[in-house]
């Protein structure tokens, strides 16, 4: 019993590490490209990182290709029609001389001719809390790993405590959570001239995002009942976080499907409704798209295998030892 307990606290000691570390690692990046865009001014496409709290850009330096990366989107997406040219960042670092891309504004630029949100709009709850509820999962990963209930109820307690504490300190009285809501109007006020529509939008997150953090509350609550009256309860403090992979595919499946599925007629083409790639190759219009994970989602496997490993071994012991809590 003492050397699976051992196991068992070596095997969540390693998913917790894995946990913090693709926090801040890249999960999945996204790339396009087309002939008229060639490598010595994209060598990587356009392309862009996909993180738990954002999206980020992918493309490496270009150096000298960065002015003729911008001339090749003004001329090929038609920036001189000043309608369809809500993003102008990209111009404005060139213009200062920058040594790279910003992958993320140029792939912006680019779905707004076919009328497709900034990518920024996306997961506009999800990414701001996700933080959140890392530190819910590290609080879980780590009372899973005590052996005794007495332990367990201690570390969630208050582990789940300063989660909470944290959350509320960062999102209500530092403002982070009105900060965002802010950011989020601006960005969709880059290609949207409806104030009103998007003070409904900004309205929505911030009201989506009290609910999600009073649930978060809750559900903290109903673990720590669950784990000190059942039993087997324990086994969801390691099942959970351990199927971080699969949230992150369904998560980001859910939003490609919406960003596909809701253009806007002030689109420059007219693109008929579409499911984005969500893994391998595909193509829109004259781009190729590839769509697949990065190194963070190897470090979400990571944490499957070490967890489920873990919980089957506690799953024996508590089916060959009635005393074990």
């Amino acid at each position: 019993m003492q050397k699976q307990n051992k196991i068992i606290g070596g095997l969540s000691l390693i998913a917790l590490v894995a946990l913090v570390a693709a926090y801040f690692a890249p999960i999945w990046w996204v790339s396009l490209t087309a002939p008229n865009y060639p490598p010595d001014a994209f060598p990587d496409g356009i392309r862009i990182h996909f993180h738990f709290d954002g999206v980020y850009n992918g493309c490496k330096a270009a150096g000298k290709g960065t002015r003729m990366a911008n001339e090749i989107i003004q001329k090929d997406l038609g920036h001189d029609d000043e309608r369809y040219n809500p993003i102008t960042d990209a111009k404005k670092d060139v213009d200062k001389g920058a040594e790279g891309l910003d992958c993320v504004h140029e792939m912006n630029t680019i779905n707004h001719y076919v009328g497709m949100f900034p990518i920024a709009t996306g997961a506009p709850v999800e990414k701001p809390l996700a933080k959140f509820f890392f530190g819910f999962f590290a609080v879980m990963i780590v009372a899973f790993a005590l052996p005794r209930r007495k332990a367990r109820l201690a570390a969630l307690s208050a582990g789940f405590a300063a989660v909470a504490g944290w959350m509320i300190v960062d999102q209500f009285v530092l403002g982070h959570l009105a900060s965002h809501v802010d950011a989020y109007m601006q960005e969709a006020g880059a290609f949207f001239k409806e104030p009103e529509k998007i003070k409904v939008w900004g309205d929505n997150v911030s009201a989506i995002s009290k609910v999600v953090i009073v649930g978060l509350i809750a559900v903290m609550a109903i673990v720590i009942a669950g784990t000190a009256k059942i039993r087997s309860f324990q086994l969801l403090l390691a099942l959970v976080p351990a199927l971080l992979p699969l949230f992150f595919v369904v998560t980001y499946a859910g939003w490609l499907w919406f960003f596909g599925h809701n253009l806007h007629p002030w689109g420059a083409f007219t693109v008929k409704p579409f499911m984005p790639t969500v893994f391998g190759e595909g193509k829109v219009a004259q781009f190729s798209t590839f769509s697949y994970p990065y190194w963070g989602y190897g470090l979400l496997l990571v944490i499957f295998v070490c967890l489920m490993l873990a919980l089957l071994i506690r799953r024996k012991q508590l089916r060959d030892d009635p005393a074990a809590d």
